[in-house]
């Protein structure tokens, strides 16, 4: 994910459920006009849209948006590569976490074999 080095000028993210896309533009250090552009680039950032076709943006959003930000201003990647990074990143994270289960589901299953040979 994101280091915790970076992005050290950028403010601190309040405790709120949605944030406004001016409210984004201020915690991220970019345009709003760039935050519209990501949303095209990037399939993983997809804030709610509510009436009005307003956008209102989630915590794990404003998390993402700083990595990319990040990747992209701060570790020289193109659009391209830190889209290729981001979706790396979420197929090892999807792997972790369906071996955790199977991992898991087998721990539970010998339990219950144990209790049927009793």
């Amino acid at each position: 994910m994101l280091d915790p080095g970076s992005n050290s000028e950028l403010p601190a993210i309040p405790a709120k459920r949605y944030f406004t896309i001016g409210e984004v533009s201020e915690l991220c250090g970019v345009k709003p006009h760039v935050l519209r552009y990501w949303e095209q680039e990037f399939t993983g950032l997809k804030p709610v849209k509510r009436r009005g076709n307003r956008r209102y943006y989630q915590r794990h959003d404003v998390l993402m948006i700083r990595q990319i930000r990040s990747l992209l201003y701060e570790h020289g990647f193109t659009i391209t590569g830190a889209r290729q990074r981001l979706e790396g990143q979420q197929a090892r994270e999807e792997v972790n976490l369906t071996t955790q289960v199977v991992r898991q589901v087998r721990i539970e299953l010998e339990e219950v074999l144990q209790l049927l040979r009793r």
